[in-house]
């Protein structure tokens, strides 16, 4: 598994792509090893390197592991329905006081990034965690069309 918290950092919220394309994506689709340096979010600077060896499945988490540059080399996408409240307060209490004032300028990163670049429109599978466990469900990937417009989000209440 790779977490794209591990890849992205307070310079580079959203413009890591190319570097996860060269470090991690092209040489595991050449069956080899992948190498990507893990970011510290308290020393604020990139570790030593973490190998990352080829598998069946590479799971891909975080956001915008969806996006448009990636797309192509997902087998599948999956979409963690929740509401922005929700996970911005899930990332807050996870990082503590410590980094409040990286969660500013993240809200308006995130909104810009999915303004521009939505992945949840070409979800596989909507993910909703539940009080016991998941429920997932068919996500809107290939039902777009005349009949069914683009939307942000359905009520991720309605799945459990």
């Amino acid at each position: 598994m790779l977490r794209l918290d591990d890849i992205a950092s307070h310079d580079e919220l959203f413009d890591w792509t190319g570097r996860l394309l060269s470090e991690v994506i092209t040489p595991l689709g050449r069956g080899e090893t992948a190498h990507y340096a893990v970011y510290d979010w308290h020393a604020r600077r990139f570790g030593p390197p973490r190998a990352l060896p080829p598998g069946p499945v590479i799971l891909l988490e975080g956001v915008g592991a969806g996006r448009r540059a990636l797309r192509p080399h997902l087998a599948r996408l999956l979409w963690m329905e929740l509401s922005r409240e929700e996970s911005w307060a899930r990332g807050r209490s996870r990082d503590g006081a410590e980094l409040r004032e990286f969660w500013d300028g993240w809200v308006v990163a995130e909104q810009r990034h999915f303004a521009e670049d939505p992945s949840r429109p070409f979800a596989d599978l909507l993910v909703r965690q539940c009080q016991k466990g998941y429920t997932i469900a068919s996500g809107p990937a290939g039902t777009i069309g005349p009949d069914r417009g683009i939307t942000h989000g359905d009520d991720p209440s309605a799945m459990c």
